[in-house]
Formats: structure tokens, sequence, C-alpha cells
């Protein structure tokens, strides 16, 4: 037992700490591939959520209409944010 080596030596330690600290790219495409399509939903729900402010806005807001028109205007901005890279196809 006395060939046996330390269970965390420098040498395991330091290629372990390059393991953690670096992503694998099996990780890193499926982030990729999903970033798309949900910055595309958060670029279109941001242009189409302000068309549901009109209909509250027009009656007044009454009621717990003003809850639901803070949450349009924080799923706005969330939307905003996360569709904000968002480059269609057709821009270079």
């Amino acid at each position: 037992m006395s060939n046996a080596l330390p269970p965390f030596d420098s040498e395991r330690l330091g290629r372990l700490r390059d393991a953690l600290s670096s992503s694998p790219a099996s990780i890193e495409r499926p982030v990729e591939a999903l970033a798309t399509p949900l910055r595309f939903v958060a670029f279109w729900t941001a242009i189409a959520l302000p068309f549901l402010y009109f209909p509250l806005l027009a009656g007044g807001l009454t009621g717990s209409e003003p809850t639901v028109f803070v949450a349009l205007l924080l799923a706005n901005a969330v939307a905003l944010v996360a569709g904000h890279d968002y480059h269609g196809a057709g821009s270079a």
C-alpha cells in the first residue's frame, strides 16, 4: 500500500480543476439551439403584448385590472430583455 497515490494529489486536483472550468461542447450546443427560438418568441411577444394594453386602458382600470396591467408591463419588460439580441433571418 505504500505505492498507492494519495486520493487528492496536485496532478489530480489540476485535472479536476481543468475539467470543471471548461464547459463541454455537449452542453453548449443544446443551449445555443434553444437560445435562438427563445429569443424569437421573446422578441415577437414584446411586440405583441402592447396591443393588449389598449382594451384595458380604453375602459379604465377598475377592479383587478390595475394588477393585470402591471403584470402585462412586467411581462413586456422581460420579453424585451430576453428578445433584445434576436436578429431575424433577413438581417446581416
